[in-house]
């Protein structure tokens, strides 16, 4: 077939109603280019009406089953991609504690690869369930600051929430690797009779040979620090925490500038970590028992 007649790239068009165009030119309704492409027409629709994120390897297969030009495949897909680079603000999809849970849940359940880099405190996936009391409390009185009966039913679903996402630890065909900075350990997130719990935890983590935990010294030679702990799935999708929300990105550039930032941090980190964990066990363990 030869390209579709006219078809150029109108800069005042964003990347919806070109595509929208192009079917018309074609002299398609939505439900035979969607056949064409093995989409349904309802997301042949969200495309053309911008709703939600555009694949580019979706946009291309559209754009050249409408016999679009080289140049013009390439320019809708450049715009495909530039609206993945778009942080995107989960209030927009959930403001509870529990609703935060399940939707970082459904993200990571089709994750084969997880990286997670954590400034301030244990990783949601290795907390026992006080220490992830201690800070979902934390963050729910962001949300409310009025701890009453419905706050705290909340922060207990959340809490049973993030427990439930730590089975997927136990898949064998999944990698988890873990950057974790050592003041983390020292932090008062909970009462201090939890955390040699807690410490025991992140030790039995670290022997699954699917997990790797790396704690960053207080005095390592730390190159690249980003200000927030982050969440990098497949090297695909990043989730960055915010003090009262998350924002993610599937941006190609950002992704990206993450996984180096990981990767520069995994350096500076150490993997034997049970003489540092020794340390601070015993810290703990002297300061329960000076108050009894």
């Amino acid at each position: 077939m030869s390209p579709t007649h006219g078809a150029h790239f109108d800069p005042d068009d964003s990347l919806g109603p070109t595509l929208a165009r192009l079917r018309r030119a074609k002299n398609l309704t939505g439900r035979e280019l969607g056949k064409l492409v093995d989409m349904s027409q309802p997301k042949i629709s969200r495309l053309e009406n911008g709703v939600g994120l555009p694949d580019p390897a979706d946009i291309e297969r559209v754009a050249r089953a409408l016999d679009a030009p080289d140049d013009l495949v390439r320019q809708l897909v450049a715009l495909a991609e530039q609206a993945q680079n778009m942080m995107t603000d989960w209030r927009t999809s959930t403001l509870s504690l529990p609703g935060r849970q399940h939707d970082i849940g459904e993200i990571e359940s089709g994750v084969r690869e997880l990286r997670v880099f954590q400034p301030t405190v244990i990783p949601g996936l290795l907390q026992t369930s006080e220490y992830a009391r201690g800070v979902l409390t934390s963050y729910q009185r962001v949300l409310s600051p009025a701890l009453d009966a419905a706050a705290n039913a909340a922060v207990a679903e959340a809490v049973s929430a993030r427990m439930a996402r730590q089975e997927i630890l136990a898949d064998p065909a999944r990698r988890f690797h873990f950057l974790i900075m050592e003041a983390v350990l020292e932090s008062r997130v909970c009462a201090p009779e939890y955390m040699p719990a807690q410490i025991q935890r992140l030790r039995e983590v670290a022997k699954q040979e699917n997990v790797t935990v790396g704690l960053l010294p207080t005095d390592s030679d730390v190159t690249t620090l980003p200000m927030s702990g982050f969440v990098l799935a497949d090297d695909a999708v990043v989730i960055i925490d915010l003090l009262n929300t998350s924002i993610s990105t599937r941006g190609k550039l950002d992704a990206a500038a993450y996984r180096q930032a990981f990767d520069a941090l995994a350096k500076a980190a150490i993997t034997e970590i049970d003489p540092l964990l020794d340390r601070h066990m015993d810290r703990f363990l002297r300061a329960m028992r000076q108050t009894r």
